[in-house]
């Protein structure tokens, strides 16, 4: 779910990012059935995302993880000091990272609204609007294992379209994402039609079978110290348990976008598609991508502070605990490899957060009237506004135009940025072109903003908010370069994977080549991650 707020974007990369290495620290693993030493590459790689989950959700709630969580975070590989390293930390540009193993600057996908929409390749049975990876620029780590093996295939599912298909790139595998009408379907992009199996599980009609069913919490009150009423919740219309799916069945698969039952549904299908496909049980090494959404739509609705985020996390848990045992019942366990990661964190909502007297107090802001208010004069001049486009914290110009009107096209960013600076809530707005000569090493949001925004972009100026300030107007807001949007969690586990925590520096750009090691395959490009040795056993 995109957030209403103007989303950040834009950036360019830096890869000398100077962080020393500490060393693991260990904790007492329990046993686990992961304790085999590996006998060659995995058969099945599995990308386990959870969208809009901060790294502190894991140790925030460990004490009441009974299911995959809990069993991640116990028996595997603990990165708690991981990043989504951009700025504009949405979902597009998110899981565009985590299997090329490249930045948005490098992938091309820079924000939702210009992530997978693609109006040529429409939703096969319609139910929603059509969507392709055309704009994703270079390879990922499912290409560089067909490259090794033409017999490796993958399955990518999700909520979402960009949560399905940007994991896998170009890739014209078995890419499907959920559907309005209740449907998992995909693209013309990547077939005619759907296989029998989709149509199968399509025919059970799973989602409308939650019409009227009320979502309560998992455990008793006494386990949840957050209020259930909170005024700033679902925009003060439903701030309190229990929430109620629709009664209709077409109502309640429309609506099942906004709760919990929708990952059990995702993880239903994932499940469906490795047993059809027979994922895994080859002598090649498949791929498995897992996009689970409604942590995100939690969050937008009630905020990262409410009772209600932090049940549906304890419901993730058992989701992908479900869907780990089953895939250890399905294929044998010495043969796969995880990770766990998100696409990006979020912010608390300013009307919750802790007032710091050492900083302004975090507000919501809308640089829409100033951008406005340069288009209009920019209209009188050249009686045109297309020249200059001001959404997702970020100018953007038209410098031929401009110059054809005799317009310097850097004074007005210097004086977009100028009136930028003077706003409530606003920390800073770089010229973009300042940044490309920064120290990404001492200035983190440099860095974050330079990995976002690709070269050819026509990017005039990026607009950073103070700390806890955020765009827009719902409960739960991410897009910032902070940390609050950035720290996301990385988890490896399997028999490859040495289980500790680890504080190193850690990046979600780094998760495929760290799998490609794993399975002994090569990335085919230059890449900005590396892989993260320290957490894997030698072979």
């Amino acid at each position: 779910m995109k957030s209403s707020r103007a989303p950040f974007v834009a950036g360019l990369v830096f890869l000398s990012l100077a962080c020393a290495a500490s060393p693991p620290t260990r904790g007492a693993a329990q046993p686990s059935v992961q304790a085999a030493q590996p006998g060659g590459p995995p058969r099945l790689i599995v990308l386990i995302t959870v969208d809009q989950m901060r790294a502190d959700y894991l140790d925030k709630w460990a004490g009441q993880f009974t299911g995959g969580l809990a069993r991640l975070t116990k028996n595997g590989a603990v990165f708690t000091n991981a990043f989504q390293d951009h700025a504009n930390t949405e979902t597009a540009p998110g899981h565009s990272t985590l299997l090329s193993g490249r930045e948005p600057y490098r992938t091309g996908i820079v924000f939702n609204a210009e992530g997978v929409p693609d109006p040529g390749s429409p939703v096969i049975g319609g139910g929603g609007p059509g969507a392709s990876p055309f704009r994703f620029k270079g390879s990922t780590l499912f290409d560089w294992l067909k490259y090794r093996d033409s017999h490796s295939r993958a399955l990518s599912v999700s909520r979402k379209d960009r949560g399905a298909i940007l994991p896998v790139g170009h890739a014209r595998e078995a890419v499907f994402w959920y559907q309005s009408d209740g449907r998992f379907s995909t693209s013309s992009y990547y077939g005619d039609e759907l296989p029998h199996w989709v149509h199968a599980f399509n025919e059970r009609r799973i989602p409308q079978s939650y019409a009227g069913k009320a979502w309560t919490p998992l455990l008793q009150v006494a386990a949840y110290p957050e209020p259930d009423t909170v005024l700033f919740e679902d925009g003060g219309r439903e701030p309190a348990f229990p929430h109620v799916v629709p009664s209709d069945s077409a109502a309640a698969a429309a609506s099942l976008l906004a709760f919990p039952f929708l990952d059990d549904v995702t993880v239903q299908f994932a499940l469906d598609g490795v047993n059809a496909m027979k994922l895994g049980a080859g002598r090649s090494t498949d791929l498995l991508a897992v996009s689970l959404s409604s942590t995100d739509a939690v969050g937008h609705r009630f905020g990262m502070s409410s009772r209600e985020l932090h049940d549906q996390i304890l419901r993730v848990d058992r989701a992908i605990g479900v869907l780990i045992d089953s895939l250890y019942k399905l294929r044998d366990s010495s043969t796969i490899v995880f990770a766990l990661t998100a696409d990006h964190g979020v912010t608390q909502m300013p009307e919750l957060a802790e007032q710091n007297g050492d900083s302004p107090p975090p507000i919501r802001v809308d640089l829409s009237s100033v951008a406005a208010d340069f288009q209009a004069t920019l209209a009188k001049r050249m009686n045109t506004d297309s020249a200059i486009g001001y959404s997702d914290a970020m100018l953007m110009l038209n410098r031929s135009r401009l110059n054809r009107s005799h317009i310097n096209a850097d004074s007005l960013a210097r004086a977009f940025a100028d009136a930028a600076k003077h706003q409530p809530g606003v920390m800073r707005a770089d010229l973009f072109k300042d940044l490309l000569t920064a120290d990404t090493v001492k200035d983190v949001i440099a860095r974050r903003w330079r990995h976002a925004i690709p070269p050819d972009w026509p990017v005039a100026v990026v607009v950073t908010l103070n700390h806890g300030s955020v765009w827009g107007t719902t409960p739960g807001v991410h897009g910032s370069p902070w940390d609050d949007d950035c720290h996301v969690p990385i988890v490896f586990y399997g028999p490859w994977i040495r289980p500790g925590r680890y504080a190193e520096l850690a990046r979600t750009v780094d998760i495929a080549p760290t799998f490609a090691q794993i399975a002994g395959v090569k990335p085919s490009e230059e890449i900005d991650g590396h892989a993260l040795t320290s957490a894997l056993l030698k072979n």
